[in-house]
């Protein structure tokens, strides 16, 4: 190979000859190896494109023979993270033996249903679409990969002379067609018109590689696509450097960005849950602003992408907004009378091009609201029905800057005709996909900010809430907390936040990091929280005021920022405040604790009323006794109450237990499905108390 490791400048070489020589030449791992290194870097393909195989020779069950048997990436899966259980295992001879009972292009998708009868490996994952593009190819070892530097040549108006003026006759080209069985036979009559070649260029679509072991195909992958990055870079440096055009709108600072975004970004969530709520996720790197702040925004935006994996996940164009950078977006009426129309436009233009372009048989169109939104000088905006599909479509739609940058330095961009491009996103095959996906849990789509929730009573209600599909912003007081609470989780469910609720300023950070991260917010639970214990003659003034700064005023600050949040969404919202049962019965030695439980109790009424027009519900659980697990019974607290009932620290909870009329020790994770209920059962509820105390009959609510 021509290419040193030092010599990479444009991909990541991350192959390690140690880490390889562990899997003792065992075949698959080495694949599986291979695939993972490459997906690790986003330029050579993205969160669930290309694919990758290799054939090894096994022992047929049933006759003892050797026979070649294919491994492959199965449907659904991601090549950075694929592992034993994500891939198929197909007898490569049954596989090329469907050749007999092709009947032409016009019946491509029943071919899908045969490859189950090509199986070897009864627990494989159902193969994909690509399994037969890997399998008519003779080589050991196969990658397609969708790099952006590969798909910007296969996407420029003059690919296949560009492809011949890089790679002369080492590189195939193959035009355009949609993957399959028969673009499977297109590969395959490549090698036998072109044999000793080193690669495949689709048009519009990827980039096919091989070799004779796992490292030559990865280093046969690498070479070719840092030979056309290093031609797409010397052409733009030719151009002075300048891509797009040039720069026809000058961005705002970092920060002022930042500020703008989080303004802006629940309205536009909002105004893209017409249909159903969507969750977002915002960027402003610099290779999104040289785009969209570019000269040729307003030509290239409306062409849509190329690659079929980048349109699948952020429709075949974008939204740009029609407003400045620095325009005041804080006035939520008049943003949203700007932007209508302009969502107004975007669904008609999707609902005409699918009745332009559907078939007889064609799925019913989907959702007509834009994926991804653009704000010249502020950054990219993209919505989905989860953060990770948001944060995937986002870097696919960077994939697509790429590509587009890559094709108008070399040549002229060229998108997807746009019936390719319908015929792509509603195959019927595309739709029995989507069909197959898990059907979405309770609190999917949501948004929740929780108040106290690195331990205890907080975190049990972030972990229920989290575990049933919610998105949280988990916040307290102190960073180290915080960060081994996000550790429990993983990086698309939960953002933290410092945030001290008697801080204006605080909450306001907390908040913009919820519309920054996620696009807005849903759910506000109010859990932050402390108790003292104390007679009345030895409760301090600033006793009283820490009790009614944290529960009560806390508790109205949130819910002020909160719903001026929810309001701009448009989409309603519950609010549920973890009060006690001390609101509604005291016990002795309790007068600052139980005066500021009891008001948050009346501020969750008075605001059920106030806000229940814009469909935001607002309720009140009351726990009573919650002393495993919670953080408020470690030190004086559970000493001042044992000291007014004359016993013991450690006899709190038996004796909490005895005195409820269940006999039950009350657990945090109780006060989370109580949390719960009231999201995802009760929708019908607002201005109410639960208790959850075991029975308490003198705090019954009458």
């Amino acid at each position: 190979m021509g290419i040193t490791k030092n010599m990479y400048k444009h991909v990541d070489y991350l192959w390690d000859d140690q880490k390889a020589a562990s899997f003792h030449n065992d075949e698959i791992a080495l694949f599986l190896y291979r695939s993972n290194i490459l997906g690790a870097d986003l330029r050579i393909t993205n969160y669930g494109g290309g694919n990758t195989s290799c054939k090894t020779i096994e022992k047929d069950p049933l006759t003892h023979e050797d026979v070649e048997v294919m491994w492959v990436k199965g449907s659904g899966g991601d090549i950075g993270t694929l592992k034993r259980s994500g891939i198929a295992g197909l007898y490569t001879q049954r596989l090329r033996a469907l050749k007999k009972v092709y009947r032409g292009i016009e019946y491509e998708d029943e071919m899908v249903s045969l490859f189950n009868h090509c199986l070897y490996d009864l627990d494989s994952k159902t193969p994909s679409i690509d399994t037969p593009l890997h399998g008519l190819l003779p080589f050991t070892h196969i990658d397609h990969l969708h790099p952006d530097a590969v798909i910007a040549i296969a996407a420029a108006k003059d690919g296949e002379k560009i492809t011949k003026e890089i790679w002369g006759d080492t590189m195939g080209w193959i035009p355009w067609q949609r993957p399959g069985f028969d673009l499977g036979l297109q590969l395959e009559k490549c090698i036998e018109t072109q044999p000793g070649i080193r690669g495949i260029v689709l048009e519009s679509h990827g980039l096919f590689t091989w070799g004779a072991t796992s490292k030559e195909c990865y280093i046969n992958s690498l070479e070719v696509i840092e030979m056309a990055t290093s031609y797409i870079e010397q052409k733009i440096k030719g151009n002075n450097g300048y891509a797009f055009g040039g720069q026809k709108v000058r961005s705002l600072t970092p920060s002022k960005r930042k500020t703008q975004a989080s303004t802006i970004a629940p309205i536009l969530r909002g105004l893209c849950s017409t249909k159903q709520r969507m969750i977002g996720h915002f960027t402003d790197e610099d290779r999104v602003l040289t785009y969209i702040n570019s000269n040729d925004l307003d030509k290239l935006a409306p062409m849509g992408t190329s690659c079929p994996d980048h349109f699948l996940r952020t429709k075949i164009k974008p939204l740009v907004l029609g407003l400045l950078p620095n325009e005041d977006v804080s006035q939520t009426e008049n943003i949203i009378k700007r932007l209508q129309p302009e969502f107004e436009k975007y669904r008609q233009d999707y609902t005409e091009y699918y009745e332009n372009c559907k078939h007889e048989d064609s799925p019913a169109m989907r959702d007509p609201n834009p994926v991804v939104i653009i704000y010249p000088g502020i950054g990219m905006f993209t919505f989905a029905k989860n953060k990770q599909t948001a944060r995937v479509a986002s870097e696919f739609y960077v994939n697509a800057i790429n590509v587009m940058r890559g094709a108008e330095a070399i040549s002229e961009y060229i998108a997807l005709p746009r019936q390719e491009a319908f015929n792509i996103e509603y195959w019927l095959l595309e739709e029995a996909k989507l069909q197959r996906m898990p059907a979405e849990k309770p609190l999917s789509r949501k948004i929740a900010m929780i108040t106290g929730a690195a331990g205890g009573i907080g975190k049990a209600i972030a972990d229920k809430l989290v575990a049933e599909g919610a998105n949280a912003i988990i916040t307290d007081l102190q960073q180290e907390i915080l960060d081994s609470a996000e550790k429990t989780f993983n990086k698309d469910e939960v953002v933290t936040s410092i945030c001290d609720v008697t801080d204006q300023d605080s909450i306001a950070d907390a908040y913009q990091k919820a519309c920054i991260s996620f696009g807005g917010v849903d759910i506000i639970i109010h859990s932050a929280g402390l108790a003292i214990s104390k007679p009345l003659e030895e409760t301090s003034i600033s006793d009283w005021d820490v009790l009614q700064n944290v529960l009560v005023k806390g508790q109205f600050l949130m819910v002020q920022k909160g719903t001026e949040v929810m309001k701009q969404q448009g989409l309603g919202g519950n609010i549920i405040n973890i009060a006690s049962k001390n609101g509604l019965v005291s016990g002795p030695n309790n007068v600052g604790y139980g005066t500021a439980k009891a008001a948050q109790q009346h501020m969750t009424r008075l605001l059920a009323a106030e806000l229940g027009p814009q469909k935001i519900r607002v309720n009140t659980i009351n726990p009573d006794g919650v002393i495993v697990g919670s953080k408020i019974w470690e030190g004086k607290w559970a000493e001042g109450r044992a000291k007014a009932y004359g016993i013991k620290v450690e006899e709190l909870p038996a004796h909490y237990a005895k005195r409820n009329l269940l006999n039950e020790i009350i657990l945090p994770e109780d006060i989370a499905n109580a949390v719960f209920a009231l999201l995802a059962i009760l929708d019908k509820s607002t201005g109410n108390t639960i208790n959850v105390d075991g029975g308490m009959p003198n705090a019954f609510v009458r």
